[in-house]
């Protein structure tokens, strides 16, 4: 049987989604290989919790500002790359509908025993310098 959707206290229905100003609304996810290949060839920036890399599409090629995250097995197990991962789409979810360029693909990258475990304040910090710096250096 299934289950009625969730509702808030307002009585709107919350399919799990996003939803409001922290929302991803022009921003998919990279879902393909040959994307996060593409992505790894251009500028990236080290943060103690990330690595951001970014990659500018064509004007003729353009599908909007992409994201995706990767967390390798050295991150650690299942459980930690996934918490990892979370915590990743967070910051992305709350910097770059405010702070992304337009047809524009990021790729977060998680760190080894940093990603999960800095502030979530610092992770996004440090996700704001370095989508500024990334940006200064295409001018």
């Amino acid at each position: 049987m299934k289950k009625p959707p969730m509702t808030n206290p307002t009585g709107n229905k919350t399919g799990g989604g996003m939803s409001g100003a922290a929302s991803l609304r022009a921003v998919t996810t990279l879902r393909k290989r040959h994307d996060f290949l593409l992505a790894a060839r251009a500028l990236h920036v080290s943060k103690p919790g990330f690595v951001l890399q970014m990659r500018r599409h064509a004007a003729e090629n353009a599908s909007g500002m992409r994201v995706g995250f990767t967390c390798s097995k050295k991150v650690g197990n299942a459980v930690q790359r996934n918490r990892a991962k979370r915590r990743l789409r967070e910051i992305a979810r709350a910097v770059l509908p405010h702070k992304g360029l337009a047809d524009t693909d990021y790729v977060l990258i998680g760190r080894r025993d940093k990603t999960a475990s800095l502030p979530f304040d610092r992770l996004k910090a440090d996700l704001e310098s370095a989508i500024d710096n990334l940006h200064g250096r295409l001018k």
